[in-house]
């Protein structure tokens, strides 16, 4: 019984924390939307249009992403070859630099204004999500059967097709449902790349709500976009379901192999070579761009003429923002994670649902939620604090996911020995599941600081505008007049994209593939 209160205590503020910043501003999205802003979304002949273009760009950029990422993934999974974890690493920077630096880096290439455009953006930041999460099945499956297959005449493909495949596809389709949902619910992609004639319903949302002030059709948009995205999250979950296959993994160290040949050596280098090439081209192009008329740009950091907020200042506040987000979302994740991990049945499997929900809704809806339900019982939309919280939102899922499986495999039996030797509940996870579980909760701090240095969506809708944050500001310089202002938009990219990177490389280094058997 006093464990069974315990955990119902420590869901307490996990559930108030939701229920406010995330249930209450969607309820409130439904009752904005009204008759009249269905109305007006299916006889706009424009906004179907950009319904109709969320879908099919969606289903073509995940389509794209999963044959593009497939050649490197094997290699990676299959091959141990010298730097392969500095490629895994550097594969993975692209997914978490902020949506406006990947448009500007594409931008700087000179590819604006097309589908062809988004899509291939949309590729370029997704290629980590299959890379980690088929590699990460991939490299731990047994090669015995497929080179017994192949001993007894079996060719390559048919090799993989009937012995590797069946056992990928869960994690090829969990792949392509995350890609699928980042490329339904993208905002700063499209809106640098899209021009006038491309948008999603993202960014439409923001338009009919900042532009035209019409919170009707916007939030009728953001409701259509919330069933679309959960619809995807119930086609997975079945076909997760449907297509589970129970087989036993073996340690990657186990799994992989020197090449062997010079045929193997080829592919490697090959496919590493092209593919880091085709990522990190944009990224150096944006270098390049941000040095275009010698240190101008990066003079225009430090004196940047008419700006209500200096770059340098919107620096200081993103690092900030990221820093109480991080410490609200660890707080969050944490007492989440406890709970999932000390609980089971059916109340566990719904309030993790609850805690996924934000990670599948669209930032641009929390923001807009955020500015049309937060008034009340205290308004919040003045204050600074409301920056972090919609960044600390979307992170938790991060956070539990990173804790929960190192938290799940703490023997109940240290917590009772501390209990009977007469420690209290708190003491009990102060100095038995806090040291163990800290790597992990670095590593999804870590994840934290990184969405909320690059969040761009929520924060377009609440950001004010003496504590501007610099994606945004990224993306008001982009919209001005003047070489000068465009390459010191450039140089406050490569900020950011330095920064990010260096965050999740030093997570990298953190994170530890054995969870360890407590």
């Amino acid at each position: 019984m006093t464990r069974r209160w315990t955990t119902a205590a420590l869901s307490v503020i996990p559930v108030v924390f939701l229920g406010y910043l995330f249930v209450w501003p969607v309820s409130r999205i439904l009752a904005t939307a009204g008759l009249s802003g269905f109305a007006e979304v299916i006889g706009d002949p424009r906004l179907r249009a950009s319904a109709w273009f969320t879908l099919w760009q969606a289903g073509v950029s995940t389509v794209a992403t999963v044959l593009i990422a497939l050649p490197l993934t094997s290699v990676i999974s299959r091959f141990s070859f010298p730097g392969r974890s500095l490629v895994r690493a550097a594969v993975t920077v692209p997914f978490v630099l902020p949506t406006v630096v990947v448009g500007a880096a594409f931008l700087a290439l000179g590819v604006e204004g097309s589908a062809l455009a988004i899509i291939v953006a949309h590729v370029f930041y997704n290629l980590a999500i299959v890379v980690r999460t088929v590699g990460s099945v991939w490299s731990r499956i047994d090669p015995a059967p497929a080179e017994a297959a192949r001993t007894l005449g079996a060719s390559r493909w048919r090799a993989f097709r009937e012995i590797t495949l069946p056992l990928l596809r869960p994690s090829i389709a969990a792949a392509a449902s995350l890609v699928f949902l980042f490329s339904f619910t993208s905002f700063g992609v499209v809106l640098i790349l899209g021009g006038l004639r491309y948008r999603t319903i993202e960014v439409e949302i923001y338009q009919q709500a900042v532009t035209f002030l019409d919170l009707p059709t916007a939030g009728a948009l953001a409701l259509a976009q919330l069933v679309g995205i959960a619809l995807v999250l119930v086609l997975y979950t079945r076909s997760q379901e449907r297509r589970a296959v129970r087989f036993k993994l073996i340690p990657e160290s186990a799994s992989l192999r020197r090449p062997a040949t010079g045929g193997q050596w080829a592919l490697v280098f090959g496919v590493v070579a092209v593919t880091l090439g085709a990522q990190l081209t944009p990224l150096a192009v944006l270098v390049g761009r941000s040095l275009r008329g010698g240190t101008a740009g990066w003079a225009f950091l430090a004196s940047p003429g008419n700006l209500a907020v200096r770059p340098l200042e919107a620096i200081g506040n993103t690092l900030l923002f990221a820093g109480v987000a991080a410490a609200i979302a660890l707080t969050i994740g944490l007492l989440s994670a406890t709970v999932l991990a000390r609980s089971r049945g059916q109340v566990s499997r719904w309030f993790d649902i609850i805690l996924m929900l934000p990670l599948g809704t669209s930032a641009v809806t929390i923001g807009f939620g955020f500015l049309v339900a937060l008034d009340r019982p205290i308004d919040l939309r003045g204050t600074l604090v409301l920056v972090p919280l919609a960044h600390a939102l979307v992170a938790i899922p991060f956070v539990v996911r990173a804790t929960l499986p190192t938290l799940r495999t703490i023997r109940e039996e240290l917590r009772d020995a501390g209990a009977v030797l007469g420690a209290s509940p708190s003491r009990v996870w102060r100095e038995v599941d806090l040291p163990i579980v800290a790597r992990a909760a670095a590593v999804g701090a870590g994840f934290a600081a990184a969405i909320s240095i690059g969040e761009f969506g929520a924060t377009s809708f609440i950001v004010r505008p003496d504590t501007i944050t610099v994606p945004t500001l990224i993306f008001r310089l982009l919209g001005r007049p003047g070489a000068v202002t465009y390459t010191g938009a450039m140089a406050l990219a490569v900020i950011l994209m330095v920064v990010t990177a260096a965050l999740i490389l030093a997570v990298d280094r953190v994170r530890s593939d054995a969870l360890g058997d407590f």
